[in-house]
């Protein structure tokens, strides 16, 4: 198996154009001129007669409509169907299809009514903390904790006033969630083959964390006992298989470290 990378002006020089076997210059170093358009992507495998195409981390590597730009000109897809990425792209929409797989997810409300009043209402009914967070957000953007009724709507019109939501992610809808006071963030690393086969390979702590991005992971997570280790595990095979998972993927789970808590956005455990 031969390599061919692609690679803009600023990685002219990087250890990925060095180490394959062909190298093709895709544009400037801007990634809007370069690494986001799709079609400069698929006319490489093209010309260099590549027959798949993984689109690495980040860019495009989880767009639906690249995704299937690249089965639509023939060449495999290395990565999760586009189905299975538009399932799993908005927060609210992804809960939902876990509930319904049976997958256990963090209380909340993930209604389409955003009007502010309804809002508070439910934050209300859920108890305080509550988190509000934007429903195309990621890596730590868009969210806000509330700690009391009387905060939520400055709260929720900070969201609103900078944008975050609508400015990063292009929707601006929020779901609220109950804020975990103690939590343990787990994730699963799953696989899926083309056959409809998902196995798990057990599961990282990756607690320690700064402004919401993770510092460390550690494997297996200390503490866990086996069932909790195989219920969380399982949770994450479902998971992968109601959205019909192809490739190596990660599901995130949030459990409840609190004394004497029983919930849990997966399985909780002290």
């Amino acid at each position: 198996m031969r390599t061919v990378a692609v690679y803009s002006d600023a990685d002219a020089k990087a250890l990925h154009v060095r180490e394959a076997d062909e190298t093709v210059h895709i544009g400037p170093s801007p990634a809007r001129e370069s690494y986001l358009i799709g079609e400069k992507i698929i006319a490489a495998a093209r010309a260099t007669g590549a027959e798949a195409i993984h689109p690495g981390y980040g860019f495009l590597s989880e767009n639906t409509d690249f995704a299937q730009a690249v089965i639509d000109a023939g060449l495999v897809w290395v990565g999760p169907k586009p189905h299975s990425i538009r399932a799993m792209g908005l927060k609210d929409a992804a809960k939902k299809l876990m509930d319904e797989a049976g997958v256990p997810t963090t209380p909340g409300y993930l209604g389409q009514d955003q009007a502010p009043e309804r809002l508070q209402r439910e934050a209300d009914s859920i108890g305080y903390p509550v988190l509000i967070k934007a429903v195309a957000g990621g890596g730590g953007k868009g969210m806000r904790r509330v700690n009391a009724s009387a905060e939520f709507q400055d709260m929720l019109q900070s969201c609103k006033r900078e944008r975050e939501a609508a400015a990063s992610f292009g929707d601006d809808r929020v779901l609220i969630e109950k804020y975990i006071l103690r939590p343990r963030h787990i994730e699963v690393q799953v696989f899926g083959d083309t056959h409809g086969n998902v196995v798990h390979l057990f599961e990282r702590d990756c607690s320690l964390q700064r402004r919401h991005q993770k510092v460390i992971e550690e494997a297996p997570a200390p503490g866990m006992d086996e069932a909790t280790r195989a219920a969380v595990c399982g949770a994450a095979v479902k998971a992968a298989e109601a959205v019909d998972y192809v490739g190596a993927g990660t599901i995130e789970f949030i459990a409840d470290a609190s004394e004497g808590s029983g919930r849990t956005g997966s399985g909780s455990w002290r």
